[in-house]
């Protein structure tokens, strides 16, 4: 059956831990992470054109300007990967509806990449394998496979290489979003900068932090949260230091910043926990808050 249109969401990505290496010989650090999806979504959907093209709108608080509408938004690349892969020509309008934030550490570039990968492979009737897709999201970039999974997953190599995770329970979060966003390649280079000619250690998660997952323990995940990008986003925006402690002081389990910065993560223990934080957190008006729970799917076909 030829479709007119194929709609895919795909859920923003925050990091329980994210434990940062040294920089290897490819310039990318080596990572050993744990990945959670949540329920805050990017909306892709595709269509059939003549060429590409790519248009992007977004909820009022995302800052939309901020995305490229050329051939290095992600989006973009994975139709054409997809494409080139076989043999066919990238023949698809592409709309992305953005609800995660631009450059929030969240990715929600990863999340579109992963979306149009589905989406084209859908509208296509191409039917690539599971691990074969998997594959092309990798080339794309290291969090877009663990946004086809979802769930929660560890992530090594450059994060690209996801295994799911057991765990028991929902999590709930409140996200504090920053009207500017963060780098990730400079955050990065501070991380470098901070660490000067020292070795870096191989990065570790955390045993406490994967125990707490297994029982579902909210107060020990909360105390387990751990990223080692942390004091370099908070070197270029010291601001945010502030923000954690409010979350913290508005009784959340658990503060940190989300993978590169600058949004900001505070654990619940259910959703009416989680109103409460988030309404407290408004009131300091630091940026737009928003809540979801976790784990939750990954890309999937929704129209």
């Amino acid at each position: 059956m030829i479709r007119s249109s194929v709609v895919v969401s795909a859920p923003a990505k925050i990091n329980l831990c994210l434990g940062v290496g040294g920089a290897r010989d490819d310039g990318f650090h080596a990572l050993a992470t744990v990945y959670q999806a949540i329920g805050l979504y990017d909306q892709v959907t595709v269509r059939p054109a003549d060429g590409w093209s790519l248009s992007v709108t977004g909820h009022e608080r995302i800052q939309v300007e901020q995305v490229p509408a050329d051939e290095s938004n992600i989006a973009v690349r994975a139709a054409l990967l997809l494409a080139a892969h076989h043999g066919i020509d990238p023949d698809v309008a592409i709309a992305i509806d953005k609800g995660i934030p631009v450059a929030g550490g969240m990715a929600g570039g990863s999340a579109d990449g992963a979306a149009t990968l589905l989406a084209c492979d859908t509208l296509w009737g191409l039917r690539t394998p599971r691990g074969e897709l998997l594959e092309l999201a990798g080339e794309l970039g290291s969090d877009v496979p663990f946004a086809l999974l979802g769930g929660t997953a560890i992530g090594t190599g450059r994060g690209e290489v996801v295994t799911p995770a057991m765990t028991r329970g929902e999590y709930w979060w409140v996200v504090l979003e920053a009207d500017v966003g963060l780098s990730t390649p400079a955050v990065y280079r501070e991380f470098d900068a901070m660490h000067g000619p020292r070795a870096v250690p191989d990065p570790v998660i955390p045993d406490a932090l994967m125990e707490a997952l297994r029982r579902g323990d909210v107060e020990a995940l909360g105390e387990a949260l751990c990223n080692d990008l942390q004091p370099a986003a908070l070197r270029l925006r010291p601001e945010l230091q502030r923000a954690l402690e409010h979350g913290l002081e508005e009784t959340a389990f658990g503060a940190l910043i989300s993978g590169s910065g600058p949004s900001c993560l505070f654990l619940c223990e259910g959703r009416a926990h989680a109103v409460q934080v988030a309404s407290a957190l408004s009131g300091h008006q630091l940026g737009p808050v928003s809540f979801a729970p976790g784990p939750v799917p990954g890309a999937r076909v929704v129209g």
